[in-house]
């Protein structure tokens, strides 16, 4: 039977990955590794300067004091005794598209997967309130299915996004990107000490066809293959030409240097 492996961002105790492991079941044992508290918008990031440490709650269920990234980590390198077939990362709670996916850290548990060479998919729920999980959970089930039976391209994960209005309709889509910027809630604390706190305003789409924000406000579950090489071949073979100029420059300074260096009286 299929390993498969559940990780998130919004905590061990998140309805989301309640809904995402109840879901999946079905077709494979699963094994939870998720963080002990909320850990959004973390991206990749790893724990460096303090130790990584788990706790077993129940049969194959496991929280970590760190990271999305983290939890898989430990779990492919200390937890589990062989590597799943599958990471699923998520549900989250509210979407994850276009310019948001470098921040989230649902998506980056499914990196972290792919970057282990495992088929890894994120899943977010595009709602902050009112949310029902369980469209969401049954639909990854079915996606789980196949990729496990056809496994995904390599170094690709997919990023899934669910709207609360589904209309039973999946797109197959591009990164979008954000129209609006995060913005700054200035105040003050009980001292009198100035802070200002990070606020993330509901995303702008300007019906750019193809694109996750899209198919979102269409009513359609989006799914994104993301890459793991973010290389840009186009603009590498067009900022190849400056190579011969930058050399020239570097060689040329260092004439320059050298000349003035030899005029000294020492």
């Amino acid at each position: 039977m299929a390993r498969i492996l559940l990780t998130n961002d919004d905590g061990f105790h998140s309805e989301g990955l309640r809904a995402l492991r109840d879901a999946v079941a079905s077709i494979g044992d699963v094994i939870v590794v998720a963080p002990d508290r909320e850990m959004s918008a973390v991206s990749q990031s790893i724990t460096l300067l303090s130790p990584l440490r788990y706790t077993s709650l129940c049969d194959n269920e496991y929280t970590v004091e760190g990271t999305p990234a983290d939890c898989i980590i430990l779990a492919l390198r200390t937890i589990l005794e062989t590597p799943p077939h599958l990471i699923i990362s998520g549900i989250n709670k509210g979407p994850n598209l276009g310019d948001d996916i470098s921040y989230s850290g649902t998506v980056a548990g499914a990196l972290e997967g792919t970057f282990n060479g495992i088929p890894s998919i994120a899943v977010s729920l595009a709602g902050r309130s009112d949310l029902n999980f369980k469209p969401g959970a049954e639909f990854a089930a079915k996606l789980a299915g196949r990729v496990l039976e056809k496994g995904l391209p390599e170094d690709v994960l997919l990023n899934v996004n669910v709207p609360l209005n589904w209309t039973g309709t999946v797109e197959f889509t591009r990164q979008g990107k954000k129209r609006n910027k995060n913005v700054l809630q200035e105040g003050k604390d009980p001292r009198g000490g100035k802070y200002f706190w990070l606020q993330d305003p509901p995303a702008v789409n300007h019906g750019d066809a193809g694109s996750d924000f899209a198919a979102i406000e269409a009513g359609s579950i989006s799914i994104t293959p993301l890459h793991l090489d973010r290389t840009d071949f186009p603009a590498l073979k067009s900022l190849s030409t400056w190579q011969q100029e930058l050399t020239e420059e570097i060689k040329s300074d260092k004439r320059r240097w050298f000349k003035r260096l030899s005029s000294l009286k020492i």
